[in-house]
């Protein structure tokens, strides 16, 4: 079988440090010592270019927040009544004395600037390895990624004037090492990692459950070959989701892509005429970003026919929209920034985002972190419902390993205002698949809409795991789908594949045709889901109570009754949710 997983990158995190002045600057962020797998060069050459990105300090973040709440919570008067793109940008744009200040210390050092956000929180700026000496206090330097013998122009430590503290946020990349990737993450054969690693032998967790989980439909109604092959009638047949084509034409669908990821035309063809036969597919659009693939290809990647197929294969009907983002970025987070800056700046934006990537949250800066979080939150305030896959390393991070002594949250998928998706297997009883990733955000504190169905885990969990994870933090999934077994074309064979990476789309899909519904009787797309899911939309889902996602030495966390960190609040069953959202 081939693991999809959600493919990842490697960041190498820096911690922001307590200021400290020296001649008037002040130590913004610095980190102990060089990565492994890096290597120190030598000082970089005064004459080198940098190219930085500022990010300025917005002028109402918690305004945002709040208002993203108000339109996303059911019970308010302003549920799904989205803000306009003007409305967010007034929330985030920044201050004048924040322009003031941060224009004043670029004209001084003679540094011009150019702005690459719609709000102006975002600016970037090309200067030599000298100038960026001076104006940071700084000495930046050359390191090697050893494994690839790519080369990257960073710093220990920089500081900022005493003039500009309080009005900039970050300036990146500087002390952030991430490894490279030229193409897509290699494909390995997926044999449930975990079953050839010991893991620590530990006293029964209380949250083990022997309780049956409700069904999404009658057993009898799932074609029994769905427990071995994963097809779009399974899914349909799984979680209730109409065969019918969308018929609003006013939804659509939004896939990222990354890691120079491309599809087929013809395996997408193949696709639908082996599992989707009569249907025709709704206008499929490429886009490209920092030098992705512009095109279909006659040399398809996992990941990205996993995406295109299943969401075109689900969604009928729906417009769906493929962005490819390439490798020529400098935003320092492989170009995570610059797709949602690129989203921001549209009009209209798409009303479900599904995405397959990330990272271990523990390797991304504070500020960097929190900044891309909070431009999740202005696509949810305007309407859009943002899905990330959350990783296929069970408690362990993206990626299945032993080598940590902390159970390793992922991102995006820990930012309060995305929607995390998990992984699920079988059916009859349907049960937590167990690289599905889960637990806590060390990071994002837990938000208010999640404390009832958390806080009831947590008791149950009871002294297990102690101390291997941060009990407050914002916890993860929200929901879950398959996540195994999908039969996928690629390069005109059919595979078998896995991850959360598959349970994304198919979620996405599922949303897409929500909102299909909703807006053929006149009502506004679903937008944030999360405020909903966790109270109106709790009894829509199904239970998931069995399984668990080992690593880290351990074997994890236990599904059970409520809300876990394997599957979330559950499996979604569309008759369920439309009913419910159409209460609302």
């Amino acid at each position: 079988m081939v693991a999809a997983g959600l493919l990842f990158f490697t960041f190498f995190a820096v911690a922001l440090a307590r200021p400290t002045t020296h001649d008037g600057f002040h130590v913004y962020e610095r980190r102990a010592d060089v990565p492994k797998g890096f290597a120190y060069r030598g000082q970089a050459s005064p004459d080198a270019t940098l190219n930085l990105r500022i990010a300025l300090a917005q002028s109402n973040p918690a305004g945002l927040e709040a208002a993203l709440y108000d339109v996303s919570t059911p019970g308010s008067s302003n549920y799904r009544k989205h803000l306009s793109k003007a409305q967010v940008e007034a929330f985030v744009s920044p201050k004048p004395e924040s322009l003031q200040a941060v224009n004043s210390w670029l004209a001084k050092n003679n540094v011009s600037a150019a702005r690459i956000s719609p709000a102006g929180d975002w600016m970037s700026v090309q200067i030599p390895v000298a100038t960026a000496n001076a104006m940071l206090n700084t000495q930046f330097a050359e390191y090697v990624h050893e494994k690839t013998n790519t080369s990257f122009v960073r710093t220990m430590a920089y500081s900022v004037p005493e003039t500009v503290l309080g009005h900039i946020a970050a300036i990146h990349p500087t002390t952030s090492f991430v490894e490279p990737r030229s193409s897509a993450a290699e494909v390995q054969a997926f044999h449930h990692p975990r079953s050839r690693t010991s893991v620590k032998k530990t006293k029964a967790s209380k949250t083990s459950s022997t309780s049956q989980p409700s069904l999404p439909t009658a057993v009898a109604d799932v074609d029994d070959s769905c427990k071995s092959q994963i097809t779009p009638a399974c899914l349909q047949a799984i979680y209730s989701m109409p065969s019918a084509p969308a018929s609003s034409n006013r939804t659509n669908l939004f896939v990222a892509t990354f890691a120079q990821e491309s599809a087929s035309q013809s395996d997408l063809q193949a696709f639908l005429g082996k599992f989707r036969k009569g249907s025709q597919p709704a206008r499929v659009i490429l886009g490209s970003l920092d030098g992705g693939t512009t095109s279909f290809t006659s040399s398809a990647t996992t990941e990205a026919s996993l995406d295109l197929q299943y969401t075109v294969g689900l969604a009928t009907n729906v417009p769906t929209e493929v962005i490819s983002v390439g490798a020529n970025n400098t935003d320092g987070i492989a170009g995570f920034l610059d797709l949602v800056n690129a989203l921001l700046a549209q009009d209209e934006l798409p009303q479900v985002l599904t995405t397959s990537f990330g990272f271990n949250a523990n390797d991304i800066p504070a500020t960097i972190g929190s900044n891309l979080c909070n431009a999740y939150a202005q696509l949810g305030a305007r309407g859009t419902t943002v899905l990330f896959a959350s990783g296929d390393g069970g408690v362990s991070g993206v990626q299945a390993t032993q080598d940590c002594t902390t159970f390793i949250p992922s991102f995006p998928s820990t930012c309060p205002f995305v929607t995390s998706v998990g992984g699920t297997t079988s059916f009859g009883p349907e049960v937590a698949v167990s690289f599905s990733s889960g637990g806590f955000s060390n990071l994002f504190a837990r938000p208010q809409y999640q404390d009832s169905a958390v806080n009831a885990y947590l008791k149950t969990l009871g002294k297990t795991n102690a101390g291997l994870f941060n009990a407050s933090g914002r916890a993860f999934p929200d929901i879950a789908a398959q996540a195994q077994n999908f039969q996928v074309f690629v390069n005109g064979q059919v595979k078998p594949v896995a991850g959360t990476s598959a349970a994304s789309p198919t979620v996405a899909s599922l949303v897409a045709l929500l909102n299909d519904a909703i807006q053929k009787d006149g009502g506004a797309p679903v937008g944030f889901l999360n405020p909903f899911l966790y109270s109106a939309g709790a009894s829509a889902l199904n239970d998931i109570t069995q399984g668990n996602n080992p690593g880290c030495g351990t074997n994890g966390f236990s599904a059970v009754n409520g809300w876990d960190p394997i599957t979330g609040l559950g499996t979604p069953d569309f008759a369920k949710l439309l009913a419910a959202l159409k209460k609302q």
